[in-house]
């Protein structure tokens, strides 16, 4: 499982755009570790830095002085669609007859092949196998018969799967979610313009206002002194399918996604799992970072209830509370080193444990998710090894039995430990003493949302969209292309 991408564009009131967007990107550097980009206009032409990396290698103060303008975009990745180099960093951009398109994504398509096939028999060149040159190249091609926002429309009619855009067209910039709402976006007030981002943190650390999500199937478009902004429901659907997994896991938990604050979610989502499967213990911990609000929340529910769900006496406390282990912050992620040996030899050298917290205790220890089992079978071994006579794990999420096709780079059906193995056995691989997942509804539950309006594919193996080979949730089938019989130089 790897990062999503983040997505940011603003527009200012005579101020440069580069160095917020800048900031911004760091902001959300969380979900993109591959390549920074950022691509500004100034009235008269586009200017445009990507790159390789991270935000703060991708830039110098040289750099942003380049980018003159005050609109403009950004984006940091880590690849979904397409290949590992700079052909599919983005934003991404094109020249065409009516002006200038910069393009951040985040999201992934799963008709794109189907587009990219048919704009190529017309004459399109792709430089790149990513599925955000696509959807630059279909916008560029309806921007040369239509307006801005029936051109949006227009592609979004032929564009199927998930995706949070922003746009800059000339030195207008826009933002467009998926009829769905699968990828999170935001609009923010800055003292001198708007901005639109992934997460409400990019808008914080610009001393913004989070003014509200970009609704589902949504265009929202800048003025372009920074004034305000117009808003155009392009697409309306019955039902929702907003990623869960935002929530617990890739968000920050300071951003505010679809109007509840991560942190909190993540709390309740553990306080539900002390009620579905509470242990007592003498101690609970996080996995750090991952599961810390999580156990909070648990130990929270654990000091009013005990685990048989009766009031507690006022000399009981609970399940204490500890940091039991310590992270490594300079060991990169554990599940995105390319082999085995690599990933448990990672867990040894990003987790060291606190033996007094752990030595002669039963522990329950919690993170957000098991994917592989890799290092939830190290990190028993290492809390065993530690004195712990017990070792008792629970997950704030239900098992991951099923792979994502909508922006999330996770494991194949053959990498999920879950695909094909039981609660139980699952248990017996990674040796815990026990084993429990949240259960969907709760997660529904927690989220406010009817189960129907959250993307679940990757817990369930059903989807909301029309993926070849694979279940559907809801009645959905990909658009039919038009066929176009438009010439090259149209």
């Amino acid at each position: 499982m790897t990062e999503k991408c983040g997505v940011v564009g603003v527009s200012l009131d005579g101020r440069d755009a580069a160095r917020p967007l800048y900031y911004a990107l760091y902001a959300l550097q969380h979900r993109g570790q591959e390549s920074a980009g950022i691509v500004t206009h100034d009235g008269f032409q586009q200017h445009s830095h990507v790159d390789m990396g991270l935000v703060g290698d991708v830039f110098d103060a040289d750099d942003l002085e380049t980018l003159n303008g005050s609109a403009g975009i950004g984006h940091v990745r880590y690849p979904t669609a397409g290949s590992v180099d700079s052909s599919c960093a983005q934003p991404f951009s094109v020249s065409f007859k009516s002006g200038s398109l910069g393009l951040s994504h985040n999201g992934n398509l799963v008709n794109a092949d189907e587009i990219r096939e048919e704009l190529a028999a017309v004459g399109h060149a792709f430089t790149s196998d990513g599925d955000t040159e696509v959807i630059a190249h279909d916008l560029a091609r309806n921007l040369l018969e239509e307006d801005l926002v029936r051109a949006v429309k227009h592609t979004m009619s032929r564009i199927h799967g998930s995706y949070a855009l922003t746009i800059s067209h000339d030195d207008t910039v826009l933002g467009v979610r998926d009829p769905q709402g699968n990828r999170p976006l935001c609009i923010g007030k800055l003292e001198d313009g708007y901005i639109l981002a992934s997460e409400s943190a990019a808008i914080d650390t610009l001393d913004g206002e989070l003014v509200r999500d970009v609704r589902p199937g949504e265009l929202v478009v800048l003025d372009d002194d920074g004034a305000g902004f117009d808003s155009y429901q392009l697409v309306e659907t019955e039902n929702t399918a907003h990623c869960f997994f935002e929530h617990v896991y890739f968000a920050r938990p300071d951003s505010i996604i679809d109007e509840q604050l991560v942190y909190e979610a993540r709390r309740n989502l553990g306080r539900k799992l002390w009620e579905e499967s509470g242990v007592e213990t003498d101690v609970v911990m996080p996995v750090p970072d991952s599961g810390r609000a999580f156990a909070s929340g648990y130990a929270d529910a654990a000091s009013e209830t005990t685990a048989d769900g009766e009031l507690r006496a006022d000399e009981d406390d609970g399940v204490e509370f500890a940091e039991g282990l310590m992270k490594n912050r300079y060991v990169g992620r554990t599940f995105i080193m390319p082999t085995q040996d690599e990933r448990e030899r990672a867990v040894r050298l990003k987790l060291n444990p606190i033996k007094s917290t752990i030595e002669g205790k039963t522990v329950t220890v919690i993170d957000d998710s098991i994917v592989r089992g890799t290092t939830s079978m190290q990190l028993v071994q290492l809390l065993k090894d530690c004195g712990a006579e017990e070792v008792h794990v629970r997950i704030g999420a239900p098992e991951i039995v099923a792979p994502c096709y909508m922006g999330i780079d996770m494991a194949t059906r053959e990498e999920l430990i879950a695909s094909d193995k039981s609660t139980a056995e699952i248990r017996d691989t990674i040796g815990a003493d026990s084993l429990s997942y949240l259960s969907t509804d709760a997660v529904a539950d927690v989220l406010g949302k009817e189960r129907i309006d959250l993307c679940l594919g990757c817990v369930t193996g059903e989807y909301p969209y029309d993926i070849e080979g694979e279940e559907t949730d809801r009645d959905v089938s990909r658009p039919e292309l038009e066929g176009r019989t438009l010439h090259a130089d149209d």
